[in-house]
């Protein structure tokens, strides 16, 4: 089922293959989530099939995650199609036409099995919906079109993982059943030895061994979508409290993971005025709609209490849609998102022109003078990627500083470009990803902790991406521990055994 840990032991199993000298590609025939990545050629994937890329050594590539669905209702989905835009579609319309993508998949599948020695799937949901077997693209079918043995995930802190493993193998077809080659029980607490009994029985009711019981782990990697805990951790006790505001269609909230590992740092999502409290920073994120997340901010009265914390002197950030959102004005003529204009925030001198043109680059470059507070950001190098619909222009250059330099647009091979915009302890931009380069968020911390009479110890000072690969040799070691490699090596070895 869903959050049952597939994306987390996917990456692991990539990050073990890749230490044990193969070439290790993820595979994830449909996504959906709102969480995506930009390849380095522009073109957009699911994030947790670049996550699990890194993990295995591998460049992200579209062909790793063909078919991407970003919602934008909760009837419609963007559909994206080898990293481009195919069109929004209902979930009826799309569940009509799904099958027309197959030969797109099986293109993508093959190109990677010509480049690695192991290809690691992911399903998404749950591979036992009676309802929509007919047309499966990415579980059970998809196993069955490129021939693929299949580990079976239960979650055990939800309760019921013996019914979740029995029930899901009841509910498929025999030929189904006969690729389930193992069954592993994850985010396991306490004594193992207490689960022994349950693992026999549920080995003799399926005749499928358990290949391992994972234990719930303490990892800190991206994820992707709206069942992640980021959400709801409450953390207190910290010197600095920095808010992110949940947008109903937030996007890329992996932005502010690089903000959220000090203990120092209590990092909270709010979605009403009442959770606000007195931060010393609040963070408009990404989201799949702007125009409706305005309207949503300014009904709840959380935008009133926005401007009032900026008043205070809080710090205000916006990326990507909540850079949008702080300006003066959004237009819509193309009807990208709901068509005609409303007033922004007001916060920042900009205004907004949405277009069907989106934009999807990798970018390099540098904060320039940065005003207020983080004025230590200033020249520091960033990297990052954009993914937006429309284009901001700063309309009172007297009034407002650019805040950052793009000098090298890796898929666009565009000269250097102003981009972003700050007005004493406002900014905004479209960079995601701007916290992660080495030294950033230390500086970013110091100064709020600063401007408090505060100080910070023990800041991180490794890059974002140094302690990322440190996650994902913990997360393979733990899984090495917890698994049985031998058994899994030997399904691979019979693969054959599945055409």
């Amino acid at each position: 089922m869903s959050n049952a840990g597939k994306s987390l032991l996917a990456a692991g199993l990539c990050r073990i293959f890749k230490q044990d000298g193969f070439l290790t590609a993820p595979f994830k025939s449909q996504n959906m989530a709102l969480n995506s990545y930009i390849t380095k050629e522009g073109l957009e994937m699911g994030r947790a099939q670049a996550v699990q890329a890194e993990a295995a050594g591998a460049a992200p590539s579209v062909l790793m995650n063909p078919v991407l669905l970003k919602p934008t209702s909760d009837t419609g989905s963007q559909v994206i199609v080898n990293g481009e835009v195919l069109g929004t579609m209902s979930a009826r319309a799309y569940f009509s036409y799904k099958k027309k993508l197959v030969p797109a998949i099986l293109k993508a599948y093959r190109q990677l099995e010509e480049q690695y020695d192991i290809i690691v799937i992911e399903g998404a949901g749950s591979p036992a919906e009676i309802n929509l077997k007919q047309d499966d693209i990415v579980n059970m079918g998809l196993a069955r079109l490129v021939g693929s043995p299949v580990l079976l995930v239960g979650d055990i802190d939800r309760g019921g993982v013996f019914a979740q493993l029995a029930g899901t193998v009841l509910l498929l077809e025999p030929d189904e059943r006969a690729r389930i080659r193992g069954m592993i029980i994850n985010k396991f607490r306490g004594d193992q030895s207490i689960l022994d009994s349950g693992v026999e029985m549920i080995e003799k009711i399926t005749d499928i061994p358990v290949v391992g019981v994972v234990p719930y782990m303490q990892v800190d990697l991206e994820e992707e979508d709206s069942l992640t805990s980021r959400f709801t951790r409450k953390q207190s006790g910290g010197i600095l409290d920095i808010v992110v505001i949940r947008l109903p269609r937030i996007s890329n909230f992996t932005d502010f993971a690089a903000l959220e590992d000090l203990r120092q740092v209590n990092l909270r999502y709010v979605s009403a005025v009442s959770q606000l409290g007195e931060p010393d920073m609040v963070i408009l994120p990404g989201t799949k709609n702007t125009i409706a997340d305005l309207k949503w901010l300014r009904q709840n009265g959380l935008e009133t209490a926005i401007c009032r914390a900026k008043e205070k002197g809080c710090v205000i950030f916006g990326v990507c849609g909540g850079y949008q959102m702080l300006g003066r004005r959004l237009s819509d003529p193309e009807c990208v998102e709901e068509g005609g204009s409303i007033r922004g925030m007001g916060l920042l001198p900009v205004e907004t022109v949405f277009t069907n043109r989106k934009t999807r680059t990798q970018v390099q470059g540098q904060f320039l003078k940065v005003s207020g507070v983080l004025e230590g950001l200033s020249g520091m190098d960033i990297s990052g990627y954009e993914i937006h619909m429309g284009r901001t222009e700063i309309i009172c250059r007297e009034e407002a500083e650019v805040l950052t330099e793009i000098t090298d647009q890796t898929s666009a091979g565009q000269a250097p470009e102003a981009e972003g915009c700050c007005q004493e302890n406002v900014y905004g931009t479209y960079i995601h990803g701007i916290f992660d380069e080495k030294g950033i968020a230390n500086a970013l911390l110091t100064a709020l902790a600063e401007r408090k009479g505060e100080e910070l110890s023990g800041l991180r000072e490794e890059s974002r991406t140094e302690y990322k690969e440190a996650q994902y040799d913990l997360l393979a070691d733990t899984l090495r521990r917890h698994l049985d490699m031998e058994a899994i090596y030997q399904m691979m070895e019979q693969e054959g055994d599945c055409r």
